[in-house]
C-alpha cells in the first residue's frame, strides 16, 4: 500500500509542477487539492502505535490541506489564510513532537543550529515583509520551534529510529520549501521557487504520515 502511495503522490508532483509552469489555475487547484488530501489519506491508514502522536499530527496535516488550498488561489487575502492554516498546522506538530519527548530535551545545539538559521532568514526577508511582518514574524518563530522539537524527538526519545529519522527528514523539508515560499512571495517571483520548494514540501509532509506507522 506505502509503495502505490508513494508512486501516486509522485506523478500528482509532476503533474502539479505542470501546471505550475502553465500557470494553469484550475487544474492546478485540483492537483494540489488531491495532492495534499493524500497525505492527509497517507497517515490516516498507517498503524496508530502511538494514539497522542497520531492524533496531533493528523489534525495538523488537516490544516495544512487547507493551507495548501488557500495558496493555490490568487488572492492576497487568500495567502494570509494559508498562512494562518500553516501556522495551526505547526501548533499541532508542536504538540505531536512534544508528546513523544521531554520540553526540557528541546534546548540543544540543534534549537540553537535551527534558531540562528530562521534569525538569517528573518534577517533576509525583513526589508520585503511590509505589513507582513507581524504574520511572518509569527510564522518563522512557530515553524522553528517545530523543526526544533522533531530534531529533540530524534535525539532524545527512545522510539524506532526509523519513525525519529522520518520525523527530523520531514520537519527540516517542510522547514526549507517554506524558504522558497516566502522568497516568490516576497523577493523573487519564478518557477524555480516551486520547482525547488513542492518537491521539498511534499517529500516532508509525507515523511511525516508515514512516520505515524514506525513510531513503536
Amino acid at each position: 500500500m506505502n509503495v502505490l502511495i508513494i508512486i501516486l503522490g509522485i506523478i500528482l508532483l509532476f503533474g502539479l509542477l505542470y501546471y505550475e509552469k502553465k500557470n494553469d489555475r484550475k487544474p492546478l487547484l485540483i492537483v494540489k487539492s488531491i495532492l495534499s488530501l493524500f497525505f492527509v489519506i497517507t497517515a490516516l491508514l498507517q498503524p496508530h502505535s502511538v494514539p497522542a502522536y497520531y492524533h496531533y499530527l493528523f489534525i495538523g496535516l488537516i490544516f495544512c490541506f487547507i493551507g495548501d488550498v488557500c495558496l493555490a488561489l490568487p488572492q492576497e487575502k487568500a495567502f494570509m489564510g494559508g498562512l494562518v492554516a500553516f501556522l495551526i498546522g505547526h501548533i499541532f506538530y508542536i504538540f505531536s513532537f512534544s508528546s513523544l519527548t521531554q520540553i526540557y530535551h528541546w534546548i540543544s545545539a540543534g534549537f540553537f543550529i535551527i534558531f540562528g538559521m530562521s534569525a538569517l532568514i528573518f534577517l533576509w526577508l525583513r526589508p520585503h515583509l511590509k505589513s507582513m511582518l507581524i504574520p511572518v514574524s509569527l510564522y518563522i518563530l512557530v515553524i522553528t520551534v517545530m523543526a526544533s522539537g522533531a530534531w529533540a524527538v530524534f535525539w532524545k526519545s527512545s522510539f524506532q529510529i526509523s519513525g525519529r529519522a522520518l520525523i527530523l527528514a520531514g520537519s527540516l523539508c517542510f522547514y526549507f520549501s517554506d524558504v522558497f515560499i516566502a522568497r516568490n512571495k516576497f523577493i523573487k517571483e519564478e518557477y524555480r521557487n516551486r520547482l525547488l520548494g513542492l518537491p521539498l514540501y511534499y517529500t516532508g509532509q509525507f515523511l511525516l504520515a508515514f512516520s505515524v506507522g514506525l513510531m513503536k
